[in-house]
């Protein structure tokens, strides 16, 4: 991808970055879906500025959303709040709906309610999102066995008391409480905590990825708690990856697409491009016997509800 500046236009197979004259085919990936991702909403895109190669930056992100038709996207650094670089976004491109949040890891102290406070206070509102320790997360640390620092959310079966402070935090400013790469059995212990605080939008972050690992038994427990589920697409390539895709429509088939969210975790270099990679996950989905009314619930309706939109 060509860098600041320059925008991502997909026009007859060939992907043309304006200002750069750099053209890179596409011949040998099937044509994406696009008509599923008419008004849709993607709750999980990465983005620069960032501290590791991404594919798009924040502007470049949601001009092609635009250009594919959806309503919303939601930018997510893990290591600081994307609030701020949110609002210029919404400045660069009109006609799309951007959101951002802030991921309690490290960087910003981890689990720090003054961190939360300060993002409702950012300019123009736009940071909804307040995911628990993701890559800094005591479960993420342990679960690739390494040697330093992590952020905690619960001791012995119980949740911090500054984890709870967060949660009193989320429910003041009406923020949305995502459970980040906790264990499963941490993520219900939030989602009841959450709902018991009166928080009033939730949802467990990629239910069924590592580390997280949630059964279709927890799911369906996260969701009587009244959480929303994420399923998210990332990259389609292997035998695995379609294994995986089928895991999900099987689950999704459980718990219900009522209680569901697609989104699609992508904007890592390397990987499709968010909308894209996002409509080739809607597509499997379909494929998989997952009707259109269903994923519009899932991609329309459940998301503008989690971010609190009519």
């Amino acid at each position: 991808m060509g860098r600041v500046g320059a925008i991502v236009i997909a026009l007859a197979g060939v992907l043309v970055l304006a200002g750069t004259g750099v053209h890179v085919t596409q011949a040998q990936q099937p044509a994406p879906p696009d008509s599923l991702l008419r008004g849709a909403i993607d709750i999980h895109v990465h983005s620069l500025p960032d501290d590791r190669p991404r594919s798009v930056d924040g502007v470049e992100a949601a001009t092609f959303a635009r250009a594919k038709g959806m309503r919303a996207i939601v930018l997510k650094n893990h290591y600081e709040s994307s609030a701020g670089p949110v609002f210029m976004v919404r400045k660069a491109v009109p006609g799309i709906e951007v959101f951002g949040g802030i991921d309690l890891n490290l960087t910003v102290g981890g689990m720090n309610p003054h961190a939360v406070e300060h993002m409702t206070k950012v300019t123009g509102g736009y940071g909804r999102i307040v995911w628990m320790s993701t890559f800094d997360a005591e479960n993420a640390v342990r679960t690739a066995k390494e040697n330093r620092p992590f952020v905690s959310v619960s001791r012995n079966g119980e949740l911090l008391p500054e984890t709870k402070a967060v949660i009193a935090m989320i429910a003041r400013h009406n923020l949305v409480l995502a459970t980040g790469h906790v264990t499963a059995q941490e993520g219900l212990l939030l989602l009841r905590e959450g709902r018991r605080q009166g928080v009033r939008r939730m949802v467990v972050t990629h239910a069924m990825n590592p580390p997280i690992f949630m059964t279709v038994v927890q799911m369906q427990e996260a969701a009587k708690e009244g959480a929303f589920i994420e399923f998210v697409g990332s990259a389609i390539r292997t035998a695995d990856d379609q294994a995986r895709m089928d895991r999900f429509a099987a689950a999704i088939k459980q718990i219900g697409p009522a209680v569901t969210i697609l989104s699609s975790d992508l904007g890592q270099q390397g990987n499709p491009l968010p909308a894209d990679g996002f409509a080739m996950f809607l597509g499997a989905m379909r494929d998989r016997g997952i009707s259109v009314a269903d994923i519009e619930t899932m991609t329309r309706r459940n998301p503008a509800t989690f971010l609190g939109l009519p």
